[in-house]
Parts: C-alpha cells; structure tokens; sequence
C-alpha cells in the first residue's frame, strides 16, 4: 500500500499494521483524535473498535464518536486477518445531528383514561361528583404542559395527548409520575382513583402509531389499569400497576356479552371448547358451563382436552361417565372444523398457552373469557373478547353469563359444583382475590344446586402429595424482607397444583407479604406459583420469567432446571423488593 494513497486523501485516514498499531496516518486524522501524532498507537485501543468488527465495516456500519464529532468508519475492499488495513473515517456529524432531530422530533399520540369513571361518579355524593373528575383533569393537563405535550378532553373520562420522542423518553424516565398524583387524590369512596395511559409511536405513520395508542390503552386496561404502556414498532414496555384491578360494580357488560354469544351460538353448526394446556379446576368448570349453554341453545359442542393432571381426575371422570359432555381430542377437534365453526376460548388470553393452537388458526369466529391480565401476546381480533381483570376466575365470570341467558336454570348440579370448584381454587377457598361479585356467583351456584361437600371431594390428593406439600413448607426459607421461598423435590402429576397451595400456605405465616414456590412438573419444566397479599405485585415479577397472572397470584414455566430458577427468582425478587421500600 502506498504511502501517497493515505496522505493525498481529503479526509482523516491511517493504516493499520497485522499488530493492531497505526503505521501511518494522514494530516487531517487531528479531526479524529485529540492529538496528530498516533503512529506506533494501538487503533483498536484508541478507537474502542474490535478488530472483527472493523473487518466488518465496510457491510455492518461501524460508527464512533471523537473529538465531539462522529465518523462512519470504511476499510480497503475485503482485508484479511494478516495484512494491514486501511481505515476511512467518513464525517457524519451533520446528518447524525440531522437524523437524531428527526427521532427526537417523532410524534407520539397518546390516549388516556379515567379508570372505572362509572363506578366513581355512582359512588361519590350529589354535591362532589364532578370534584374528582376536575382534579384528575387539573393533573393530567399540568403534567402534559410540564411536557410541552398538549392535552385534549374528548369525554368526561378521555384525553388525548400530542407529544414527541424526546419528550417521550423523558416521561418514561419520570416513570409517568401522573400516575402517583392521580392515585394521591383523596376521596370518599372505598377504592383508589386511577388513569391508564396508552401510548403508541412509529415510523411508519400517524396512522399507525394512533393503532398502537389504542392497542396501549387496550393493553393497559386488560392489564388492571392504573398504568401506562408504551407500544412502539419494536415492542412493548409497560410503566406503573401498583394498584389491583377493582371491581367493577355495574353488570351491564355481562348483560351485553351474553345477547351476543347467544346470537353467536346459534349461527355456529358446532362449537368447540377449551381451555389452557393442562387444565385447572377453572379452565374445566368454565369449559363444562359453555357446554352447557350450548345445550341449552340446541347446539352441539365439544370440550377439546388431550392431557390433564391427576387433580382433575374426579371430576373429568364425572364428566365423562355423565356421558352429558363431548370430549375430545385434538386430532379429532382439526378434523371438524369448519367455516362456521365457532370456537370458545376459557381461562387464558394467550395463544401460547390454550390446548391447541391450530383451533385458534382455523377457527374464525372466537370467544374469550377470562380473567387473567393481558400481556402483549393475548389475542387480537377476538369476536367477544369479555377479558375481565378484576375477576376472581373464569368459573365467577360465566356464573355471571349463565344468569342472563335466560330466567330458567340452565345448569344441572354437577355443572354447579364445577363453577363453584373453580371459584374455590382460584382463591384459596375464598381467602383471596374474591370481590362482592364472587360471593354472589358463589350464591347463584348454591341455589342452583352445588354442594359444598361434594365440591370439596374433588380437591382431595393422595397421601404421598400431601407429605409433599408438608415437607416443602416446614423446608421453607423465610427472609428479613417479607418473602417466603419454597421448593418442592420430586414430581407427580399433582405438582402443579401442590405448588400452588404451598405458595398459597406461605402467606398464612406472620410478616410474610409475598411467598414462592417452585417445583419440576412431570415435562421436567421448573414451575413457579407466586403470591402476595396485595403489596407486591407478583404479576410484574412472573412476566419476567415469560410468565404472568394477577396482581397478588401469578404463575410461570421456565425451561431452565430448578437450581437456576431458583437463584434467578431470588435475586430478582430481593431487587424489586429492595427498590420498593427504597422508593
């Protein structure tokens, strides 16, 4: 290589030798580095470049940062490992300044809502109803002009907010500290005042990004509210959900979902039915009742379930012995879909978990119940989508449906007992996540015939599970912040369902506010069961095992082996709890 060929160049040029070090450079390398003279210098240790990365350079774009400048780095055509390498340092200050105006300059859309606003007006006296309201508004408009980001009122309870990327980054680092003051507010009624916020922001359009607000503000609502989540084109990221999902005292929703599935129902030449892979006592209750409103409509339906645990025995036999239930298989369930096909989903709202994921593919039509919070990955696009958070269990939720399809009673005794089983198992026997509504339920299901004795036979285990749960927590590791770790050894078929009620247990011992247990299920998967009693949100925590659930009680299934787990878990839990109290 010549030695003219760096010196005569018009911009900042060097060689660099088989060693790493600058064998020549030109005048104008002074732009680059803060002094002229780098010959006999190592480049890599000066410039922070690798040397595989420059030898990338000229196809993966290798930027640096110098002498307050920015250069985009070019090398002689295909350099070798053993030769020397010449190196270019393109200017691209200007349109780097240029480009990241552009970015910071995005348009970011952003909806906003006034959680339960029914349920808070119903709830507050003549004389302060809009007292609340106007506080909110008052927060909400004076944290977006803090922002530069106007605010708009498009209806008692909506905004919409104009702002920029920029702008953006910063309300995110503040973690939307309209949430806290909007929670600070005082009142007369008996829960908290909350806002969700959605907000979307893409490169592609206005358009889209007004998608992805609404899809955000869709997103925080499913989740409890009282948050904000952020949707761009990459992702999601979600801010705030300190508070737990409130129920929701008008029983209009149900009254409207019910005339619809009812239509839906009757256009469907059969309906199939399932839950989550593995179904739990609530999954198989709710799949049991929409049978049973199926029945009642003259249509035929089919409960899909290819594997269950060992703790749905008693009552799956029931089920089948009955010979009132049609359940089937996958294999058999592919086969009969058709156009018309309707397909009712129970217990989860994500795709990743439901027993068969080609139903959801060639199914068209689709109902969804449940009462998990929603995460980035719950269905799009449902028919009915009655998606309730607040909601003790999909069993409360289609006791509510039941009510208003008809006056008569449309559930035998044993379809009572299911709905009343899963109510039962998703709160711990009515010690958690239980609102006026559950009990209610609860009621309906005794008047229509559900006895509490026989209920209790189908939670009944064998001995050996019942030492094993004795044994995991008598072993369990009670910490100096509130939380209470549990592992179970070994594996049935009920481990799952151990695993729970060893969480569950754990809340019961003074100054425990949060408990988990860990266990391998029978697919050698690392299970996990999560609880608190309200001041942590277990939620939160799960998801980052790919998991999720409720605020006080959520669940995750990690391929990696216990041990793992269990570190990553206790680090991670000791980290959120640590940052809370130091907040």
């Amino acid at each position: 290589m010549k030695k003219s060929f760096i010196t005569q160049l018009p911009i900042p040029a060097c060689v660099v030798g088989k060693d790493g070090n600058v064998v020549r450079a030109n005048s104008f390398i002074k732009n680059v580095f803060l002094y002229e003279d780098i010959v006999g210098s190592n480049f890599f240790a000066i410039s922070g470049v690798k040397r595989d990365t420059l030898l990338r350079a000229n196809s993966d774009e290798v930027i640096i940062e110098r002498n307050k400048r920015i250069f985009k780095l070019w090398t002689n055509e295909n350099p070798k490992e053993d030769e020397d390498i010449a190196v270019l340092f393109d200017e691209t200050t200007a349109r780097e300044s240029f480009r990241s105006k552009l970015e910071a300059d995005r348009a970011v859309i952003a909806y906003i809502t006034i959680d339960n606003y029914d349920d808070l007006v119903a709830s507050s006296i003549d004389d302060s109803r809009r007292a609340v309201p106007s506080r909110i508004d008052s927060i909400v408009r004076k944290w977006g002009a803090s922002y530069d980001s106007p605010v708009i009122s498009t209806d008692d309870d909506k905004y919409i907010m104009y702002s920029s990327f920029s702008k953006l980054e910063h309300m995110a680092e503040d973690s939307f500290t309209v949430l806290d003051e909007v929670r600070k507010i005082e009142t007369e009624i008996d829960f908290p005042v909350s806002i969700s916020i959605g907000v979307g922001i893409s490169d592609i359009s206005l358009t889209e990004s007004t998608a992805l607000a609404e899809a955000a503000l869709e997103l925080a609502l499913g989740r409890g509210g009282d948050q904000a989540v952020v949707k761009t084109d990459e992702g999601t990221k979600y801010y705030g959900g300190t508070l737990q999902s409130i129920e929701k005292s008008n029983r209009g929703k149900a009254r409207v979902i019910a005339h619809a599935m009812k239509a839906m129902i009757k256009d469907a030449d059969k309906i199939l039915i399932m839950g989550h892979r593995w179904p739990d006592m609530d999954a198989f209750g709710s799949a049991i009742a929409a049978s049973a409103v199926c029945r009642y409509l003259g249509k035929d339906a089919y409960i899909v379930v290819e594997k269950h645990n060992e703790a749905l025995d008693y009552i799956y036999t029931q089920a089948e012995d009955s010979g009132d239930y049609n359940i089937i298989k996958q294999e058999r369930a592919i086969k009969m879909v058709t156009p018309d096909t309707l397909l009712i989903i129970v217990d989860t709202n994500r795709p990743v978990l439901v027993e068969c994921l080609e139903l959801v593919t060639a199914c068209k039509t689709r109902i969804i119940i449940d009462h998990h919070r929603m995460t980035e990955d719950s269905f799009q696009n449902a028919s009915i989508a009655y998606i309730e958070s607040y909601a003790s269990s999909a069993s409360e939720l289609m006791a509510e449906l039941l009510q208003n399809f008809s006056q008569k009673r449309l559930i035998n005794k044993f379809e009572a007992e299911a709905l009343l089983a899963g109510i039962m198992v998703d709160t711990n026997n009515f010690s958690g996540r239980t609102g006026v509504r559950t009990f209610e339920a609860a009621a309906w299901l005794k008047r229509a015939g559900a006895d509490a004795t026989e209920v209790k036979r189908f939670f009944q285990m064998d001995q050996a599970d019942f030492k094993s749960k004795a044994s995991a927590i008598a072993r369990a590791d009670f910490t100096d912040y509130g939380v209470a770790f549990a592992s179970t050894r070994g594996h049935t078929g009920n481990t799952q369902i151990i695993n729970a009620q060893v969480a569950d247990e754990l809340l019961m011992v003074k100054g425990v506010k949060a408990s988990f247990a860990i266990a391998t299920n029978e697919r050698e998967q690392t299970i996990i069961s999560a609880r608190s009693l309200g001041e942590v949100n277990v939620q939160a925590l799960m998801e980052k095992f790919g998991g999720g659930g409720h605020f006080t009680s959520a669940a995750a299934q990690v391929a990696d082996p216990l041990e793992v787990v269990d570190e990553q878990l206790r680090k991670i839990v000791r980290a959120s709890i640590v940052k809370e109290n130091e907040e």
